[in-house]
């Protein structure tokens, strides 16, 4: 049975699911995710589902990946998604769904963060999923990528390293 006011996450890892390694000087992906705790901790009138595929940077993500993240999507009976990635390659597994995943009437939303959801403040996590369940409300079925207060299509859609933010590819 299709629950239409179910958010189904697809977790992948990423900045957004990672913490500071000191002795590497870099981020590292947690092991298990830290998003449903903090959506359960919203409160939300929404019922939540979460499916967790891989703990990766997106970097490390392999094609396999990629046909669960498809797999678990065709599957389920939600129609709205939020797939949690890191931002290096979410433009490219944004159009590797809607490249394959053909004719449907789902509202799958990717979004992630720059600084991790955990131990950094202020980070851009909180905001982008309180954004992408905000706009998973209005939008028409379709693939979308919500960063920085903007939602994009991922044939537009970069990540522009220079700024730390995504852009269209369009814009002026």
């Amino acid at each position: 049975m299709t629950q239409k006011n179910t958010i189904h996450f697809i977790i992948t890892g990423g900045t957004i699911d990672s913490f500071y390694n000191g002795v590497k000087d870099t981020v590292d992906t947690l092991k298990e995710s830290s998003i449903p705790a903090y959506i359960k901790s919203l409160k939300l009138h929404e019922k939540t589902e979460f499916t967790t595929i891989c703990m990766k940077d997106s970097r490390a993500l392999k094609k396999s990946d990629l046909a669960n993240v498809l797999k678990e999507i065709k599957k389920s009976p939600h129609k709205k998604f939020i797939v949690t990635h890191g931002t290096y390659t979410m433009p490219d597994t944004a159009r590797y769904l809607d490249a394959n995943l053909g004719k449907h009437n789902k509202i799958i939303i990717f979004t992630g963060s720059m600084i991790p959801l955990l131990g950094f403040s202020p980070s851009d996590a909180p905001f982008n999923l309180g954004y992408s369940i905000a706009k998973i409300h209005e939008l028409k079925p379709g693939i979308y990528v919500c960063m920085n207060g903007k939602i994009f299509n991922p044939t537009e859609v970069i990540k522009f390293l220079y700024e730390g933010r995504f852009v269209s590819v369009f814009s002026k």
